[in-house]
């Protein structure tokens, strides 16, 4: 990851194209598989790292999942094919922010940071107003979506993470819904708010997941006295 960041951003993208493809065909067992796979992969993946992202990636994938929770099951927001919480999600989560920060550390983004988080927030920026103009969905929830995620694009310790994310997440949500993996209602329950189908804000949940885990694993190493590296 270190050393290839773009290949191994690729291979999570492709990972879970693989990964979807396999869900369509499977039933509550074949999930089972599918995310004791989905860990395996992303113990894997974390086990060259350091104790500062290995923290960081465990308490995205908690953090997320308690949100996964409330969003789909309790709140109704989405709802999966088979109206659970597939058990590789959580894992997913650990994956997708690794991918981000791969992402982040591409020789490109290291070298024009700036370019790339402009470029990120046109792009979220652009979609947001395709979902309350053009999309065939009004996407209302999308557009607050987008302004939480571009205060913290702009104005949070971590911008080109939050960017890589931001693309990873853009592919992941096109491609889960395209292909019926899962599916956001039209309109936000209790709230009234339409929706789009994924609305452009979804990847601001992904980024409230990596401020928390930021923030957290901060605090918990300068509590044990080790030195924090500044984020990417």
């Amino acid at each position: 990851m270190r050393n290839r960041p773009a290949l191994f951003t690729l291979g999570v993208i492709l990972f879970f194209v693989a990964l979807g493809l396999a869900d369509r065909g499977v039933q509550l067992h074949g999930q089972l598989v599918l995310g004791a796979i989905t860990w395996v992969v992303l113990l894997a993946a974390m086990r060259p790292l350091s104790t500062e992202r290995r923290l960081q990636t465990l308490l995205v994938v908690l953090v997320a999942t308690g949100m996964e929770v409330v969003g789909s099951v309790l709140w109704g927001v989405y709802t999966y094919r088979l109206h659970n919480l597939p058990l590789f999600v959580p894992p997913g989560h650990g994956l997708v922010y690794l991918g981000g920060i791969s992402l982040s550390q591409t020789t490109f983004v290291r070298s024009r940071p700036r370019v790339f988080v402009g470029a990120v927030a046109a792009c979220a920026a652009a979609w947001a107003v395709a979902g309350l103009t053009l999309l065939p969905r009004l996407d209302v929830g999308g557009a607050i979506g987008v302004s939480v995620f571009l205060f913290f694009l702009l104005r949070g310790r971590a911008p080109t993470i939050y960017g890589g994310v931001f693309l990873v997440v853009l592919f992941l949500e096109i491609w889960g819904t395209a292909i019926g993996l899962w599916q956001w209602h039209a309109i936000t329950p209790g709230l009234g708010l339409p929706m789009g189908n994924p609305p452009s804000g979804a990847m601001s949940g992904y980024v409230l997941f990596d401020v928390v885990a930021l923030a957290v694993t901060a605090r918990i190493l300068r509590g044990r006295h080790v030195p924090v590296p500044a984020p990417a």
